[in-house]
Protein backbone atom coordinates (compact mmCIF):
# COMPACT_ATOMS: atom_id res chain seq x y z
CA UNK A 1 0.00 0.00 0.00
CA UNK A 2 2.79 2.06 0.02
CA UNK A 3 2.31 3.51 -3.41
CA UNK A 4 -0.41 5.45 -2.23
CA UNK A 5 1.33 7.03 0.33
CA UNK A 6 3.76 8.06 -2.39
CA UNK A 7 1.50 9.84 -5.09
CA UNK A 8 0.38 11.54 -1.87
CA UNK A 9 3.11 12.58 -0.55
CA UNK A 10 4.75 14.20 -3.78
CA UNK A 11 1.77 16.79 -4.00
CA UNK A 12 3.12 18.53 -1.23
CA UNK A 13 6.11 19.82 -3.90
CA UNK A 14 3.54 21.16 -6.20
CA UNK A 15 0.69 22.64 -4.11
CA UNK A 16 1.18 25.96 -6.50
CA UNK A 17 1.65 23.71 -9.26
CA UNK A 18 -2.66 23.46 -10.38
CA UNK A 19 -1.40 20.89 -13.14
CA UNK A 20 0.76 18.87 -11.27
CA UNK A 21 -2.35 18.58 -8.26
CA UNK A 22 -4.66 17.93 -10.65
CA UNK A 23 -2.79 14.80 -12.03
CA UNK A 24 -1.80 13.46 -8.46
CA UNK A 25 -5.42 14.10 -7.80
CA UNK A 26 -6.64 11.67 -11.11
CA UNK A 27 -4.25 9.08 -9.88
CA UNK A 28 -5.65 9.10 -6.45
CA UNK A 29 -9.39 8.65 -8.31
CA UNK A 30 -8.29 5.62 -10.11
CA UNK A 31 -6.53 4.48 -7.06
CA UNK A 32 -10.36 4.37 -5.49
CA UNK A 33 -11.48 2.87 -8.17
CA UNK A 34 -8.50 0.17 -8.21
CA UNK A 35 -9.04 -0.32 -4.52
CA UNK A 36 -12.54 -0.88 -4.40
CA UNK A 37 -12.58 -3.11 -7.68
CA UNK A 38 -10.29 -5.64 -5.73
CA UNK A 39 -12.24 -4.71 -2.31
CA UNK A 40 -8.70 -3.27 -1.04
CA UNK A 41 -9.91 -2.09 1.82
CA UNK A 42 -6.33 -1.20 3.19
CA UNK A 43 -5.78 1.23 0.14
CA UNK A 44 -9.17 2.99 0.43
CA UNK A 45 -8.45 3.30 4.35
CA UNK A 46 -5.10 5.55 3.12
CA UNK A 47 -7.08 7.42 1.13
CA UNK A 48 -10.31 8.14 2.63
CA UNK A 49 -10.12 10.49 5.87
CA UNK A 50 -11.30 9.48 8.43
CA UNK A 51 -14.03 11.70 9.06
CA UNK A 52 -14.91 10.73 4.85
CA UNK A 53 -18.87 11.51 4.17
CA UNK A 54 -20.00 9.85 1.45
CA UNK A 55 -23.53 10.53 -0.28
CA UNK A 56 -25.07 7.59 -2.97
CA UNK A 57 -28.29 7.36 -3.32
CA UNK A 58 -29.31 10.03 -0.90
CA UNK A 59 -28.13 8.32 1.95
CA UNK A 60 -25.56 9.17 4.01
CA UNK A 61 -22.61 6.41 4.28
CA UNK A 62 -19.20 7.19 6.95
CA UNK A 63 -15.80 5.80 6.19
CA UNK A 64 -16.35 2.55 7.94
CA UNK A 65 -20.09 1.98 6.23
CA UNK A 66 -18.50 2.33 2.94
CA UNK A 67 -15.42 0.22 3.76
CA UNK A 68 -17.88 -2.86 5.31
CA UNK A 69 -19.93 -1.92 2.52
CA UNK A 70 -16.96 -2.61 -0.16
CA UNK A 71 -15.68 -5.96 2.08
CA UNK A 72 -18.86 -7.57 1.95
CA UNK A 73 -19.25 -6.80 -1.90
CA UNK A 74 -17.28 -9.45 -3.25
CA UNK A 75 -16.53 -9.67 -6.65
CA UNK A 76 -19.70 -8.09 -8.02
CA UNK A 77 -18.39 -5.00 -9.63
CA UNK A 78 -16.07 -6.49 -12.82
CA UNK A 79 -14.71 -3.09 -14.15
CA UNK A 80 -15.38 0.05 -13.84
CA UNK A 81 -14.27 2.61 -16.22
CA UNK A 82 -13.10 6.09 -15.34
CA UNK A 83 -14.64 8.81 -18.06
CA UNK A 84 -12.97 12.18 -18.15
CA UNK A 85 -12.95 13.93 -15.18
CA UNK A 86 -12.47 17.90 -14.11
CA UNK A 87 -10.35 18.91 -11.54
CA UNK A 88 -10.60 22.38 -9.94
CA UNK A 89 -7.91 23.82 -6.94
CA UNK A 90 -9.24 26.27 -4.38
CA UNK A 91 -6.27 26.61 -2.31
CA UNK A 92 -5.20 23.26 -0.61
CA UNK A 93 -8.49 21.88 -1.79
CA UNK A 94 -9.49 19.86 -4.68
CA UNK A 95 -13.04 19.18 -6.10
CA UNK A 96 -13.19 17.03 -9.04
CA UNK A 97 -16.26 16.24 -11.03
CA UNK A 98 -16.66 13.32 -13.47
CA UNK A 99 -18.45 10.01 -14.52
CA UNK A 100 -17.30 6.60 -14.53
CA UNK A 101 -19.12 3.01 -15.64
CA UNK A 102 -19.28 0.06 -13.84
CA UNK A 103 -20.11 -3.26 -15.24
CA UNK A 104 -22.09 -5.27 -12.82
CA UNK A 105 -23.68 -8.60 -12.16
CA UNK A 106 -26.87 -8.68 -10.28
CA UNK A 107 -29.02 -11.75 -9.89
CA UNK A 108 -26.81 -13.47 -12.22
CA UNK A 109 -27.28 -10.84 -15.20
CA UNK A 110 -24.75 -8.35 -16.23
CA UNK A 111 -25.24 -4.95 -17.02
CA UNK A 112 -23.90 -1.66 -17.21
CA UNK A 113 -23.78 1.61 -14.71
CA UNK A 114 -22.91 5.17 -15.35
CA UNK A 115 -22.66 7.67 -12.27
CA UNK A 116 -21.85 10.53 -12.16
CA UNK A 117 -19.53 11.88 -9.02
CA UNK A 118 -18.54 15.01 -7.17
CA UNK A 119 -15.43 14.25 -5.21
CA UNK A 120 -14.18 16.67 -2.56
CA UNK A 121 -10.15 16.09 -1.79
CA UNK A 122 -8.26 18.79 1.27
CA UNK A 123 -4.35 18.36 1.45
CA UNK A 124 -3.27 17.52 4.72
CA UNK A 125 0.63 17.47 5.98
CA UNK A 126 0.21 14.00 5.57
CA UNK A 127 -1.14 13.96 1.92
CA UNK A 128 -3.77 14.64 -0.24
CA UNK A 129 -7.29 12.75 1.49
CA UNK A 130 -10.62 12.18 0.48
CA UNK A 131 -13.30 13.76 2.79
CA UNK A 132 -16.21 13.77 0.57
CA UNK A 133 -17.81 12.14 -2.09
CA UNK A 134 -21.23 11.71 -3.56
CA UNK A 135 -22.02 9.62 -6.75
CA UNK A 136 -25.63 9.31 -8.32
CA UNK A 137 -26.57 7.18 -11.29
CA UNK A 138 -27.18 8.68 -14.48
CA UNK A 139 -30.14 7.97 -16.35
CA UNK A 140 -30.56 7.28 -20.03
CA UNK A 141 -32.58 10.41 -22.30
Amino acid sequence: MTWVCALSLCASGQESNEGGTAAVIRALEHQWVDGQSRNDNGALDMIFDNSLVYVEYGKLISKGEYLLRVKAAGPQISQIVMEPMTVRMFGKTAIVVGTYREKVVKGGKPGVMRWRFVDTWVFTKGGWVLVAAGAAPVTPQ
